[in-house]
């Protein structure tokens, strides 16, 4: 299993969006620049339990997809509005495209195999400057990352 991969197409998935003027594979030490910046990293991987098999072990690979916006910029009533825009946008992708063109067996978009497809807004102090940020978890299910060997 290359889990860089995975990771490359939730960034590719976001910047199709139109919405970021740029995306890391990384949190940001430094506050991003004016504009909505994203971040994808790993959150957490494990067996998927509910898909038994003497041969491979499916896996639920969990990454982050943070969302940042400036909170000093003008007009300030349109922050969330724009931050709530791409939100939208991504949950609506992932609910469209849900296998990533094929690369993962699906989102686990309800939750069937843990927690469920979710947004969390909240701010965030970056170098001395507040962020508006909203946190994506992307739970993915993956058959047969794993080869179990006998």
């Amino acid at each position: 299993m290359e889990t860089s991969a995975y990771v490359d197409a939730v960034v590719s998935h976001a910047l199709s969006t139109g919405f970021f003027e740029r995306m890391n594979k990384h949190e940001p030490k430094t506050a991003p620049p004016d504009g909505l910046t994203g971040a994808v990293w790993f959150a957490s991987i494990e067996p998927v339990r509910s898909n038994p098999s003497l041969i491979s072990t499916s896996v639920r690979l969990v990454v982050t997809v943070r969302i940042y916006c400036g909170m000093i910029q003008e007009p300030q009533d349109g922050i969330d509005e724009q931050v709530m825009t791409a939100v939208d946008a991504l949950m609506n992708a992932y609910t469209g495209d849900f296998t990533l063109d094929g690369l993962i067996r699906e989102i686990d978009l309800l939750g069937q195999h843990g927690a469920p497809l979710s947004a969390l807004a909240g701010y965030l102090m970056i170098d001395k400057k507040m962020m508006r940020v909203v946190d994506i978890q992307v739970p993915m299910i993956i058959s047969d990352a794993w080869m179990q060997v006998p």
